[in-house]
């Protein structure tokens, strides 16, 4: 079974951010120890996989359910080297301005319209070398792709997470491939910026569609399943401390009888994290019918879900989470 994460952000340990990327001499013992060190807790394949995209830096595809913590792997992975997080979000149609450049235009246009005031005031003419200005990085408006591609060698890594992939066009994914296998960006009017050092890259998908094998083939590859009973009681402990040790394993009983159910959403672990939150709010010390029903909205996010997990029977649900945890 897969990582444990979750979507709050995690307590900055003691001590600054190195300031350059370390390759962990340990190997994937290490990588597992600093992850956890940032509130991530994840298992040795995970861990492996990490430590072996670092080491050949080569980008790491991770797939798997919805809120079972791929994203949360970048983050902490910035938060540990010390490098820029830049994110590119997908999603049906987005294109070279979101992902990797475009242009100033209402700087060029204020430059432009400067430069024309000045000739009308000295009575010379626009000289080539303004309109060539327009052009020049000064207007250049860096998106993450680019700013990956040109970050400061001298410093650390940045990280470049490809957020839910799946989502993005062929057309997109086609791009994003070329980019990744020669680290380089081509702008037509300025030419071509290449990466000193390639930046650490994260791919995310849900798995709403399948993705070219090209793709694929470029990355290292690790499914991200939903942690283990007592894996997600210590997610628990960490990210909702107030909550008391019967309480969190009777919610991680419970969250994983309600992925039996063949529900339209699985409750993730960010769900997980909510619904303790929840209950440890409202002083609960126990789970019982009567909670889980005030709060199932904490941990079911869709209203046919709700529905399926009441037919199932609540008071069966606490019944199983009781004996489950005990």
């Amino acid at each position: 079974m897969s990582s444990v994460p979750n979507s709050a952000p995690a307590p900055e340990p003691e001590g600054p951010a190195p300031s350059r990327w370390p390759v962990p001499a340990g190997g994937p013992d290490d990588v597992r120890a600093a992850l956890e060190r940032y509130g991530y807790l994840a298992d040795e394949g995970l861990a492996t996989v990490v430590y072996l995209s670092l080491v050949m830096r080569r980008p790491l595809l991770l797939e798997g359910d919805a809120g079972v913590g791929k994203t949360e792997v970048a983050k902490v992975l910035s938060r540990w080297t010390g490098g820029e997080l830049l994110r590119i979000q997908c999603y049906e149609g987005i294109d070279v301005a979101q992902a990797v450049y475009e242009w100033d235009y209402s700087r060029q246009l204020l430059h432009l319209r400067a430069a024309e005031a000045r000739a009308v005031s000295t009575g010379a003419s626009i000289t080539a070398d303004v309109e060539d200005e327009l052009y020049s990085e000064r207007f250049l408006v860096r998106r993450p792709l680019l700013a990956a591609i040109t970050a400061d060698p001298e410093g650390p890594s940045p990280v470049l997470l490809v957020d839910e992939v799946d989502r993005a066009d062929d057309d997109f994914e086609a791009f994003l491939l070329e980019v990744l296998s020669e680290h380089a960006v081509t702008v037509p009017e300025l030419g071509t910026f290449r990466a000193v050092v390639p930046p650490i890259v994260v791919i995310t998908s849900n798995r709403t569609r399948d993705l070219h094998d090209a793709l694929k083939r470029r990355c290292l590859y690790h499914w991200v399943d939903h942690p283990t009973f007592e894996r997600e009681v210590e997610i628990i402990s960490i990210r909702a401390p107030s909550v008391g040790p019967v309480l969190a394993r009777e919610i991680a009983a419970a969250v994983e009888q309600l992925r039996g159910l063949s529900l339209y959403k699985p409750p993730g672990v960010a769900e997980t994290i909510d619904w303790a939150e929840a209950l440890g709010v409202l002083g609960r010390t126990r789970l019982d019918e009567a909670a889980v029903e005030a709060t199932l909205g904490s941990v079911l996010k869709y209203r046919e879900d709700a529905e399926k997990a009441r037919a199932a029977g609540l008071g069966e649900l606490v019944r199983a989470a009781s004996e489950r945890a005990s």
